[in-house]
C-alpha cells in the first residue's frame, strides 16, 4: 500500500462557518419516503401491545422529545428541524368502512402507521472542514417496530440514537462506536433525554474528526482495491467459522458493486486518473452505498463501515497483516 505521511492531521481539519458543497440527496433511501412530523402526530395510529392494549410510544413522540433534548443540550447553538424517512407503511381502515372498495375509501376511513422510521437533527452551527468536505454535526435515531414483540405484554422498548457528522457534498453519514447505540430501551419517552446525555457524554468528537482526517493519508492503487473487493466477495461465501475469524462485512453484494460503479464515476470521491483512491474517498464510496440499507439495518451498518476503514488504515499504518489486504 502506498502510505503519504501526514505528521499534522489536525491542519486538515477546519472550522467553517457557512457549510459548502451541500447536497439535497436523502441520507437514507432504500424504499424510504420523506415525511413531516405533524403527519407522525395527526395522520397514524400507534400500534400497542396486544396482550394490554398498552401503547408503544410513538414516533412522533421519539422525534419531538429528540429534537427537545438537542436544543436542551446545545443550548447556543441552531438545532434544524427533523428531516424524516419512513418505510414499511401499514394500512388499515375503521369499521365501518369494512367491504368498501379501496378507491371509494374516504381519507376519514383510513388508518395508517409506518413500521420503521429515521432521522436526523442537524445543528448547522457546528460544522468542520475535513479533507476537503465540509461536514456537519448531526444527531439522529431510528425506530423499527419490526424488533417489538407486539404480541407480548408491554416492555421497554428499543430505540437507536446517533450523534456524528454528515457529509454536506453527499449527506452520507459518518458515524464513530462511541456516537451510536442500538440498545437504548426506555419504558417511556421521558426517560431518553438521561439515555441520550449518556451517549453525548461519551462521544469524542476529536478523536472521531483526527480519524476521518486520516484517511486520505493511505491510498489504494487500483489493483490493491481490486484484491480488496475481490476478498469482500469472498467473505460472503465463506464458512461461518472462518468469518468469525475476520472483520465483520455488512454490505452486500449489491452495494459492492455500487461501490465499484462509483469508483469510477462519483465526481467527487472517485478513482485518481492513475486508477488509485484514498481511504476516505472509499469510506464515502461505502457509506454512499450503505444508504440503499433499509432503516433497520442502516445505523449498524454506517458503524461497521466507519470500523472497517479504520481498521484498514491500522493495519496499513502499523504493517500489521490483514487477510483484506495485498501485501
Amino acid at each position: 500500500m502506498e502510505l503519504i505521511a501526514n505528521h499534522n492531521s489536525l491542519a486538515m481539519i477546519q472550522d467553517v462557518v457557512e457549510p459548502i458543497n451541500t447536497s439535497t440527496s436523502p441520507f437514507i433511501e432504500a424504499n424510504t419516503e420523506q415525511v413531516e412530523l405533524q403527519h407522525l402526530k395527526n395522520d397514524c395510529i400507534i400500534p400497542v401491545f396486544s396482550k394490554d392494549n398498552e401503547s408503544t410510544i410513538s414516533h412522533y413522540q421519539f422525534i419531538g422529545e429528540t429534537f427537545e433534548v438537542v436544543k436542551e443540550l446545545f443550548p447556543q447553538i441552531e438545532v434544524s428541524q427533523p428531516n424524516i424517512r419512513v418505510s414499511h407503511v401499514v394500512k388499515g381502515r375503521i369499521p365501518s368502512a369494512i367491504g368498501k372498495p379501496a378507491k371509494e375509501l374516504l381519507d376519514n376511513e383510513k388508518t395508517i402507521y409506518y413500521q420503521r422510521c429515521a432521522f436526523i437533527i442537524d445543528l448547522p452551527g457546528i460544522t468542520q472542514t475535513v479533507n476537503g468536505n465540509t461536514l456537519n454535526l448531526s444527531v439522529g435515531g431510528v425506530r423499527s417496530l419490526n424488533q417489538e414483540n407486539l404480541y407480548s405484554k408491554k416492555s421497554l422498548e428499543k430505540f437507536k440514537v446517533f450523534i456524528g457528522f454528515k457529509n454536506l457534498v453527499c449527506t452520507n453519514l459518518c458515524i464513530s462506536t462511541d456516537g451510536f447505540s442500538n440498545e437504548i430501551r426506555i419504558g417511556s419517552i421521558g426517560d431518553l433525554k438521561e439515555q441520550m446525555a449518556t451517549l453525548f457524554s461519551s462521544y469524542n468528537q476529536l478523536e472521531h474528526l483526527e480519524v476521518m482526517s486520516s484517511m486520505s493519508n493511505l491510498r489504494f492503487s487500483e489493483k490493491q482495491f481490486a484484491h480488496f473487493l475481490g476478498k469482500l466477495r469472498m467473505y460472503h461465501h465463506m464458512d461461518k467459522v472462518e468469518q468469525k475469524e475476520l472483520f465483520p462485512i455488512q454490505l452486500n453484494d449489491g452495494q459492492i458493486n455500487s461501490v465499484v460503479k462509483n469508483y469510477y464515476t462519483c465526481p467527487n470521491f472517485g478513482r485518481n486518473i492513475d486508477g488509485s483512491i484514498d481511504l476516505w474517498k472509499m469510506y464515502n464510496l461505502f457509506t454512499e452505498a450503505n444508504k440503499s440499507s433499509y432503516i433497520d439495518n442502516n445505523l449498524e451498518r454506517n458503524v461497521s463501515t466507519y470500523e472497517l476503514v479504520k481498521n484498514l488504515g491500522y493495519s496499513l499504518e502499523n504493517k500489521t497483516s490483514n487477510w483484506f489486504l495485498h501485501h
